[in-house]
């Protein structure tokens, strides 16, 4: 049998060759040299900048603010809001995240020049080189703004800090122990970024029709055919130059803003501008789209579904890809939908929806009655939020959330509302989880809304010259405010509106316009904290007995401490680089 083997052995060797069989096979694993000539490879680098953005669905912090808790009790951001937030644990954390996109987007700027971007025609791949150098430096922007808004804080000794910037990509050889910069360096980073990725990017990824409306850096060198390959409808979605404009108007409002506005150069007037430059692309106020308080709805199913080509509706500036299910109705709709009633408003949130003449609850005239709290509102809060009595889903069905009476009620089952109330907003309603017949629709995620610009120029606005003032645009704060409330329904004339003549009682309004009409889209959470506003409201509810008996009850504390303001560095990267850490964390 030994010498069998032998000659086996010995046959294999004189076949396949001694060096062949003895060497490990190749994997298939590819150097960085590859993407040279391969431009799709090479494109993948700048798309995992695009795979890292937060798109995959609404973070639903709200469940970490007085607009809603959970009746899920593993929900990370209840967890969060109870107690549990610290350095080692984190769920807002976007270290890691967005220094993972940040590599790659470095990666992509030191090597794009090296890429062969096309076979044929020098300047269709100067194009192509232009519109990545665009695209990468504007994600890079973003992603250090939300490493801003997530880390940026004080340190002990009194300095605003924000995070270490990376320009280059780090490699085995890198020094990783990189300070902290103060965030006025991040943030003249970021505007450097986004300055460079408005000078590559078109202002739209669009067709042109004849060489004639080739911009001029690239006419009498390419094609119309070669141009829309690069820069045409094709690409729609991808980063453009209106987008890097609304980008700018985030980071300005986030450094204007009481919590940081010491520790920068930046002020009102900047936020102001910065939104009235996008803003004033598609006219204003004029401009608002008429349908933008239920773009997501099943109202609105038609412009939904008829979306081609990546096109936007008008309230949108960027969004994500289109996706067919039931997801969010699965998770939010009541029991009684075949839903698990995730997210439930507080009774803090209905009460900031004021009644159908624009006055708050709260307020002399309002016409408010406890005993039938939600007759007579803003149209906005049955838009938004499920009450007592509502009628939902496909088979508009009237859902109780009194006790004793389905499942719906307080607490019944373990999908049951905690405060009362169940999330309506983002959900098409023409979805319909019953096994019997289920059926999906088709749903898209918002990166930007117009609207958000719109209450982004308001506050700044407000702040900067007063409710009536307008600087260089032709519209005031009251001018946005207004025609975001005639929008939702409010009775004309807006007397509640006319009323208010001061900066202070304008701010008011505009921090509560932007908590109703941005509510579980993820700004809460952020814009309290912005604002130095109260952290720590505890989540409240409204038990209904079945005498129709309105009780609120405190449902949930909110246990923050001051220095929560700023979120951690996380300790792992405290530990292994000796970076500072926030105050207090």
């Amino acid at each position: 049998m030994k010498s069998k083997l032998i000659i086996l052995l010995a046959s294999v060797l004189i076949f396949a060759g001694c060096e062949d069989l003895l060497l490990p096979a190749d994997e298939n694993n590819r150097s960085l040299e590859d993407i040279y000539d391969d431009a799709a490879f090479a494109e993948g680098l700048l798309l995992n900048g695009y795979l890292r953005l937060p798109s995959g669905g609404y973070s639903f912090n709200d469940v970490a603010t007085d607009d809603a808790v959970s009746n899920d009790d593993n929900n990370n951001y209840m967890l969060m809001a109870t107690g549990k937030w610290s350095a080692l644990n984190n769920p807002v954390e976007e270290w890691n995240r967005a220094f993972t996109a940040i590599q790659y987007l470095n990666l992509i700027l030191s090597e794009t020049d090296k890429v062969n971007w096309a076979i044929t025609g020098e300047y269709t791949r100067e194009m192509f080189n232009d519109r990545t150098k665009g695209e990468a430096y504007g994600l890079r922007g973003l992603f250090y703004y939300y490493l801003l808004q997530a880390h940026g804080g004080w340190s002990p000794d009194g300095e605003l800090l924000g995070v270490p910037i990376l320009t280059e990509p780090l490699d085995g050889g890198s020094d990783f122990n990189i300070p902290r910069n103060t965030f006025e360096a991040c943030l003249e980073q970021i505007y450097s970024d986004l300055e460079k990725a408005g000078n590559y990017l078109p202002l739209d990824f669009e067709d042109v029709a004849d060489e004639s409306e080739i911009p001029a850096k690239y006419a009498g060198k390419t094609t119309v055919s070669d141009y829309n390959r690069v820069f045409g409808a094709y690409n729609h979605q991808r980063l453009t130059g209106r987008i890097v404009k609304g980008i700018r108007s985030r980071v300005d409002l986030l450094a204007a803003s009481p919590a940081f506005n010491e520790g920068t150069s930046v002020t009102w007037e900047d936020a102001a501008n910065s939104a009235g430059q996008v803003l004033e692309l598609i006219g204003g106020v004029s401009g608002m789209a008429k349908n933008g308080g239920y773009w997501y709805a099943k109202k609105n199913a038609s412009e939904i579904n008829s979306l081609t080509l990546g096109n936007n509706p008008d309230e949108i500036l960027w969004r994500t890809n289109i996706s067919e299910n039931g997801d969010l109705e699965t998770e939010n709709y009541p029991p009684s939908l075949f839903g698990n009633g995730r997210v439930n408003p507080t009774q803090n949130l209905v009460d900031a929806f004021p009644m159908a003449n624009g006055y708050p609850i709260s307020a002399g005239g309002s016409g408010y009655d406890p005993t039938n709290p939600y007759e007579n509102r803003d149209p906005r809060l049955n838009l938004y939020i499920v009450v007592n009595g509502s009628r939902v889903g496909s088979s508009n069905t009237i859902i109780y959330t009194q006790t004793g009476k389905t499942n719906d009620g307080i607490d019944e089952i373990s999908t049951s509302t905690r405060t009362g109330y169940y999330m309506r907003k983002l959900l098409r309603e023409d979805v319909n989880l019953d096994p019997v017949s289920t059926t999906t629709q088709k749903h898209y995620v918002a990166h930007i809304r117009y609207t958000e610009l719109f209450l982004n120029y308001a506050e700044a606005a407000n702040e900067a010259w007063g409710p009536d003032g307008k600087g260089k645009w032709s519209y005031s704060a009251r001018d946005v405010i207004a025609a975001i409330r005639d929008r939702a329904g409010i009775d004309q004339p807006d007397n509640y509106l006319a009323s208010i003549s001061g900066k202070d009682d304008m701010r008011k309004l505009i921090h509560n316009e932007r908590r109703l009409e941005l509510c579980f889209e993820g700004f809460r959470f952020w814009d309290l904290r912005r604002w130095n506003a109260n952290i720590t409201e505890p989540a409240m509810g409204m038990r209904i007995t079945a005498e129709n008996s309105f009780n609120v009850t405190q449902v949930e504390k909110r246990q923050y401490s001051d220095y929560m303001y700023y979120g951690p560095v996380p300790y792992s990267e405290v530990l292994k680089w000796n970076l500072i850490q926030n105050k207090g964390w």
